[in-house]
Protein backbone atom coordinates (compact mmCIF):
# COMPACT_ATOMS: atom_id res chain seq x y z
CA UNK A 1 0.00 0.00 0.00
CA UNK A 2 1.43 3.04 -0.53
CA UNK A 3 1.31 6.17 1.38
CA UNK A 4 1.22 9.53 0.05
CA UNK A 5 4.55 12.32 1.73
CA UNK A 6 1.26 14.85 2.83
CA UNK A 7 -0.53 11.82 4.29
CA UNK A 8 2.37 10.46 6.74
CA UNK A 9 2.98 13.65 7.68
CA UNK A 10 -0.43 14.07 8.90
CA UNK A 11 -0.84 10.15 10.63
CA UNK A 12 2.89 11.77 11.97
CA UNK A 13 1.53 14.78 13.22
CA UNK A 14 -0.81 12.85 15.57
CA UNK A 15 2.17 11.34 17.43
CA UNK A 16 3.41 14.30 19.02
CA UNK A 17 3.39 14.57 22.94
CA UNK A 18 4.09 17.24 25.62
CA UNK A 19 8.09 16.27 25.66
CA UNK A 20 9.08 19.59 22.46
CA UNK A 21 6.80 18.00 19.99
CA UNK A 22 9.36 14.88 19.38
CA UNK A 23 7.12 11.54 19.11
CA UNK A 24 8.44 8.43 20.97
CA UNK A 25 7.15 4.65 19.59
CA UNK A 26 5.29 2.84 22.53
CA UNK A 27 7.41 -0.12 22.49
CA UNK A 28 6.55 -2.50 26.03
CA UNK A 29 7.81 -6.06 24.61
CA UNK A 30 11.26 -4.45 23.43
CA UNK A 31 11.92 -2.10 26.66
CA UNK A 32 11.57 -5.08 28.64
CA UNK A 33 13.38 -7.48 26.39
CA UNK A 34 16.38 -4.57 27.06
CA UNK A 35 15.61 -4.17 30.89
CA UNK A 36 16.10 -7.97 31.17
CA UNK A 37 19.27 -8.10 28.75
CA UNK A 38 20.24 -4.95 31.33
CA UNK A 39 19.18 -6.49 34.48
CA UNK A 40 21.04 -9.73 33.78
CA UNK A 41 24.37 -7.81 33.43
CA UNK A 42 25.06 -7.42 37.03
CA UNK A 43 26.46 -10.47 38.70
CA UNK A 44 25.06 -12.30 41.00
CA UNK A 45 25.16 -10.97 45.03
CA UNK A 46 27.28 -13.34 46.73
CA UNK A 47 25.46 -12.62 50.63
CA UNK A 48 22.97 -10.14 52.16
CA UNK A 49 24.51 -7.91 53.90
CA UNK A 50 21.77 -5.56 55.95
CA UNK A 51 22.31 -1.60 56.15
CA UNK A 52 19.59 -1.37 58.60
CA UNK A 53 20.64 1.07 61.38
CA UNK A 54 23.94 1.52 59.67
CA UNK A 55 25.40 4.44 60.37
CA UNK A 56 27.28 5.75 57.05
CA UNK A 57 29.84 7.51 59.10
CA UNK A 58 30.75 4.63 60.73
CA UNK A 59 31.36 2.70 57.65
CA UNK A 60 35.31 4.03 56.86
CA UNK A 61 37.67 3.41 59.69
CA UNK A 62 40.48 5.52 60.74
CA UNK A 63 43.06 3.93 58.08
CA UNK A 64 41.04 4.35 55.18
CA UNK A 65 40.00 8.03 55.69
CA UNK A 66 43.89 8.05 55.61
CA UNK A 67 43.83 6.57 52.50
CA UNK A 68 40.92 8.64 51.16
CA UNK A 69 43.31 11.58 52.09
CA UNK A 70 40.49 12.93 54.27
CA UNK A 71 41.22 15.36 56.86
CA UNK A 72 38.07 16.29 59.01
CA UNK A 73 35.51 14.00 60.78
CA UNK A 74 33.35 12.58 58.48
CA UNK A 75 29.61 14.13 59.27
CA UNK A 76 25.90 13.63 58.80
CA UNK A 77 24.79 16.08 55.44
CA UNK A 78 22.50 18.43 56.81
CA UNK A 79 20.40 17.29 53.78
CA UNK A 80 20.40 13.70 53.06
CA UNK A 81 19.86 12.24 49.92
CA UNK A 82 17.08 8.71 49.84
CA UNK A 83 18.46 8.25 53.23
CA UNK A 84 21.04 8.30 55.81
CA UNK A 85 24.35 10.26 54.10
CA UNK A 86 27.87 10.88 55.59
CA UNK A 87 30.05 13.85 53.90
CA UNK A 88 33.71 13.14 53.93
CA UNK A 89 35.95 15.86 53.00
CA UNK A 90 39.44 16.28 51.60
CA UNK A 91 40.18 19.92 51.92
CA UNK A 92 43.30 20.35 53.62
CA UNK A 93 45.36 20.84 50.39
CA UNK A 94 44.80 20.91 46.67
CA UNK A 95 43.00 19.28 44.96
CA UNK A 96 39.81 19.39 47.23
CA UNK A 97 36.95 16.60 47.13
CA UNK A 98 34.34 15.30 48.71
CA UNK A 99 32.42 11.73 48.74
CA UNK A 100 29.20 11.25 49.89
CA UNK A 101 28.32 7.74 51.50
CA UNK A 102 24.46 7.03 51.49
CA UNK A 103 22.46 3.74 52.80
CA UNK A 104 19.40 3.70 50.07
CA UNK A 105 16.34 1.05 50.40
CA UNK A 106 16.02 0.67 47.09
CA UNK A 107 17.54 -2.36 45.00
CA UNK A 108 20.80 -1.05 42.67
CA UNK A 109 19.04 -2.29 39.53
CA UNK A 110 16.49 0.68 40.19
CA UNK A 111 19.74 2.72 38.48
CA UNK A 112 20.06 0.26 35.96
CA UNK A 113 16.77 -0.19 34.63
CA UNK A 114 14.27 0.91 36.89
CA UNK A 115 12.65 4.04 38.02
CA UNK A 116 15.87 5.98 39.26
CA UNK A 117 17.47 5.36 36.22
CA UNK A 118 17.92 8.78 34.03
CA UNK A 119 18.69 9.34 30.46
CA UNK A 120 21.19 12.29 31.02
CA UNK A 121 23.29 9.56 33.41
CA UNK A 122 25.80 7.13 31.91
CA UNK A 123 25.19 3.38 33.71
CA UNK A 124 27.51 1.03 33.69
CA UNK A 125 27.63 -2.67 35.39
CA UNK A 126 30.77 -4.01 37.64
CA UNK A 127 30.87 -5.63 40.33
CA UNK A 128 32.69 -4.45 43.96
CA UNK A 129 34.14 -7.16 46.41
CA UNK A 130 32.21 -9.01 44.83
CA UNK A 131 28.37 -7.94 44.56
CA UNK A 132 26.42 -6.12 41.75
CA UNK A 133 27.36 -2.64 41.09
CA UNK A 134 26.95 0.62 38.91
CA UNK A 135 28.56 2.89 37.69
CA UNK A 136 26.82 6.06 37.19
CA UNK A 137 28.00 10.04 35.92
CA UNK A 138 26.90 12.49 33.34
CA UNK A 139 29.35 12.50 30.74
CA UNK A 140 28.31 15.87 29.20
CA UNK A 141 30.59 19.04 30.78
CA UNK A 142 33.43 18.92 32.88
CA UNK A 143 33.71 16.10 35.08
CA UNK A 144 32.11 17.10 38.41
CA UNK A 145 31.23 13.79 40.41
CA UNK A 146 30.98 9.80 39.83
CA UNK A 147 28.42 7.82 41.63
CA UNK A 148 29.26 3.43 42.78
CA UNK A 149 26.38 1.99 44.00
CA UNK A 150 26.51 -1.13 45.68
CA UNK A 151 23.59 -3.99 45.87
CA UNK A 152 24.41 -5.06 49.21
CA UNK A 153 21.02 -6.32 49.69
CA UNK A 154 17.40 -6.69 48.28
CA UNK A 155 16.11 -3.06 48.43
CA UNK A 156 19.58 -1.98 50.07
CA UNK A 157 22.07 -0.16 48.34
CA UNK A 158 25.56 2.01 49.41
CA UNK A 159 25.69 4.51 47.49
CA UNK A 160 29.50 6.81 47.20
CA UNK A 161 29.54 9.26 45.53
CA UNK A 162 33.45 11.29 44.55
CA UNK A 163 32.91 14.69 43.94
CA UNK A 164 35.68 17.68 42.97
CA UNK A 165 35.38 20.69 45.04
CA UNK A 166 38.62 22.10 42.76
CA UNK A 167 36.72 22.73 39.25
CA UNK A 168 38.87 20.22 36.97
CA UNK A 169 40.97 18.67 38.87
CA UNK A 170 40.04 14.96 38.33
CA UNK A 171 38.81 13.35 34.83
CA UNK A 172 35.83 11.27 35.02
CA UNK A 173 37.82 8.08 35.10
CA UNK A 174 39.41 9.36 38.30
CA UNK A 175 36.42 10.24 39.73
CA UNK A 176 34.92 6.98 39.35
CA UNK A 177 37.79 5.34 40.31
CA UNK A 178 37.82 7.28 43.21
CA UNK A 179 33.99 6.27 44.34
CA UNK A 180 34.57 2.66 43.53
CA UNK A 181 37.30 2.75 46.09
CA UNK A 182 36.13 4.10 49.19
CA UNK A 183 32.71 2.26 48.07
CA UNK A 184 34.73 -1.00 48.64
CA UNK A 185 36.31 0.44 51.70
CA UNK A 186 32.67 0.93 52.85
CA UNK A 187 31.85 -2.78 51.56
CA UNK A 188 34.68 -4.35 53.68
CA UNK A 189 33.93 -2.75 57.07
CA UNK A 190 29.90 -3.53 56.17
CA UNK A 191 31.07 -7.26 56.10
CA UNK A 192 33.25 -6.85 58.90
CA UNK A 193 29.81 -6.12 61.10
CA UNK A 194 27.76 -8.87 59.67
Amino acid sequence: MLVSGGVLTLVLAGCTTDTGGQAFPDEPALASATQGAKASALPARPAELSLQGVDPCALITEPQLDQLKINSKPRAAAEPIDGPTCVLDADAAQPFHSYYLRTVTADVEEWFTGKRRKNSMTTEPKAVGGFPAITNYRDAGKPADCETLVGVAKGQTLAVRAVTVTAGAFTMPQLCEMSAQAADMALQTLKARN
